[in-house]
């Protein structure tokens, strides 16, 4: 629940028992003191103990309130720490941040000033990256095929320092990987999102290729943004054209070889394609059905269903017209 005494609740998931969390907690919370805001902090343990967390207990003692510490009893991921922050927290805006100082902590000024200028979700741009060329590489076509997807101008979605408005997260559902792809989900709901370039003074761990467990994961990411992005109230276009193509594949299939049949003769147990050509278009017809019970999902549930975020309303009464925020 908000609280009009707090200006900023900070998140910090830690996922290493070797996470610098004194330095976290002192860099920022000198960085707050000196913008003059009112804060708490949260250190979300997501399963780890060991060292980090006797910090955290210490540093706790020493802010009193301001530091709190949530401890999940296995790793669960950045969607629950974030989903978990947030419902203990009382801040107006909500800033993420990684469990190092991977940004410098002055950038959190230009974060806040943006919101203060009107935007509703401040996400970060590391400009200029100081990581391995390596990684570099990986993370610049990660999102090159991310703005490709989804038509929309972020250029790094794999930095966590972000700064949202607590009605964001109010309105978000989070799961699952959802939290790397928070500035595009709200964008798509309507809420005014910009891009801040900031100082990138570190990162953790060196250069490498990822298993392929970690790229199928990516490409499945992307291909799950773009369905939510794009075919969430409109499944059947989505279903339809990956039905659509097995079907007519296997129907091109299966009838040339049945026109052949017809007109040559012999036998169609012994063509492997006929088989498969039956077989796209038996999986083509389940796909498209797919869609078409997603339909009707959404044609029932349409009355609760909201793609749109309602700014402020506008009543002109007698004395002159009144202007007041959505709720």
């Amino acid at each position: 629940m908000s609280d009009p005494r707090i200006d900023i609740s900070m998140v910090v998931p830690i996922h290493s028992s070797q996470a610098p969390v004194r330095d976290v907690v002192a860099a920022f919370s000198r960085e707050l003191d000196a913008l003059g805001r009112s804060w708490e902090l949260f250190l979300v343990f997501d399963g780890v103990r060991g060292k980090a967390f006797q910090d955290a207990h210490e540093v706790s003692s020493q802010f009193g309130g301001r530091v709190r510490i949530l401890a999940l009893q296995q790793a669960f991921g950045d969607s629950v720490c974030l989903t978990a922050a947030f419902e203990e927290s009382r801040g107006r805006v909500i800033v993420t941040s990684p469990q190092y100082l991977q940004i410098d902590p002055h950038e959190l000024g230009r974060l806040l000033q943006s919101l203060d200028s009107g935007a509703d979700f401040v996400t970060s741009w590391r400009r200029p990256r100081i990581d391995p060329l390596l990684n570099r590489i990986q993370s610049s076509a990660f999102n090159w095929l991310m703005r490709r997807s989804v038509d929309m101008q972020f250029h790094d979605l794999n930095c966590t320092f972000r700064a949202m408005r607590r009605e964001v997260l109010e309105t978000l559902v989070i799961y699952g990987d959802m939290y790397r792809f928070l500035p595009v989900l709200a964008y798509r709901q309507g809420f005014r999102v910009v891009e801040a370039p900031v100082r990138h003074i570190q990162e953790w761990g060196g250069a490498s290729f990822f298993g392929i467990g970690v790229y199928v994961r990516r490409a499945l990411d992307i291909l799950g943004m773009i369905f939510l992005s794009k075919f969430t109230l409109k499944p059947l276009r989505f279903f339809g054209v990956i039905g659509g193509l097995f079907l007519a594949l296997g129907l091109v299939l299966s009838g040339s070889i049945a026109i052949s049949w017809l007109l040559y003769g012999g036998g169609l147990w012994n063509r492997p394609l006929f088989q498969l050509g039956m077989l796209l278009s038996v999986l083509g017809v389940q796909v498209i059905g797919v869609g078409l019970v997603g339909e009707i999902i959404i044609f029932t549930q349409a009355r609760n269903l909201r793609e749109y975020r309602i700014e402020r309303i506008v009543e002109h009464a007698e004395t002159g017209a009144e202007q007041r925020p959505h709720e």
